[in-house]
């Protein structure tokens, strides 16, 4: 059996991913990860062509998710697509946020990510497709911004090196790298008066993404990034010094 596995699947992107994937040819079965079973169980109702199988999983309870490995290990499937999409940001100064806000991204969108991703290699094989969601943020340090932006370097780092550790494997890895996003995204990560301001053109809608990114990572591409205005920035951020676009973020930011 061929499966499809996707994490943060209650909304947003997850939920996309689950819906474009679910009808491709390799895939037999969606499996949903996330903690809100029941926007699973009607994300699996909604699904066509592919089966959809709900986990109601807290991916940063070391128990839940060895449980769900335990499932894994037993059904024994191919894995043919892996995309980790769990994550959350929050905005603002980094004194004025709770640290067990700050801890949470850590561990939801580093550790849970790099377990995930390594737990699941062992079911994965040639043609085997990855998908890292990371973030424009992961670019370059961010004020007002900086746990979220450093977790998402890392996914990007990490998922750009794994491509190419397991290239000769003929498994692809792709970071999937987006701006602003209309998910819930914005609200949990306190933005709406960000998305209140900024031009439509730059926040993005998650059909658009999640279609580029899979039409990416089926090429084998290292790094997907939707639309022209986030690619500017992706190619900025590796000319201008960390110190400038760390102070204009936070500048940006708090105005």
């Amino acid at each position: 059996m061929n499966i499809a596995i996707v994490t943060g699947a209650s909304s947003g992107l997850g939920w996309e991913y689950a819906k474009q994937l679910a009808p491709r040819a390799e895939v037999d079965e969606v499996w949903l990860l996330a903690r809100r079973e029941e926007r699973l169980l009607e994300l699996a109702g909604d699904l066509i062509g592919a089966e959809g199988r709900v986990f109601a999983v807290d991916l940063c309870d070391p128990t839940q998710l060895a449980e769900f490995f335990e499932k894994l290990e037993g059904e024994q499937p191919t894995i043919s697509w892996l995309v980790n999409c769990a994550g959350y940001g929050k905005m603002g100064r980094f004194v004025d946020i709770d640290v067990e806000a700050h801890l949470g991204m850590v561990d939801l969108n580093i550790r849970a990510l790099t377990e995930i991703t390594q737990r699941a290699l062992p079911y994965c094989t040639r043609g085997s497709k990855i998908v890292q969601v990371a973030s424009s943020a992961g670019f370059s340090p961010m004020g007002n911004f900086a746990v979220y932006a450093a977790s998402k370097a890392y996914v990007l780092h990490f998922a750009n090196a794994l491509s190419a550790e397991l290239a000769a494997d003929g498994i692809t890895v792709t970071a999937v790298c987006p701006g602003p996003v209309a998910t819930e995204f914005i609200e949990i990560a306190n933005m709406e008066a960000l998305k209140a301001g900024a031009p439509d053109f730059t926040i993005a809608q998650a059909p658009d993404v999640v279609r580029k990114s899979i039409a990416d990572a089926r090429k084998g591409r290292m790094t997907s990034v939707y639309g022209a205005t986030m690619k500017a920035w992706g190619a900025l951020s590796g000319v201008v010094p960390r110190r400038l676009t760390s102070w204009a973020t936070a500048r940006f930011r708090a105005h």
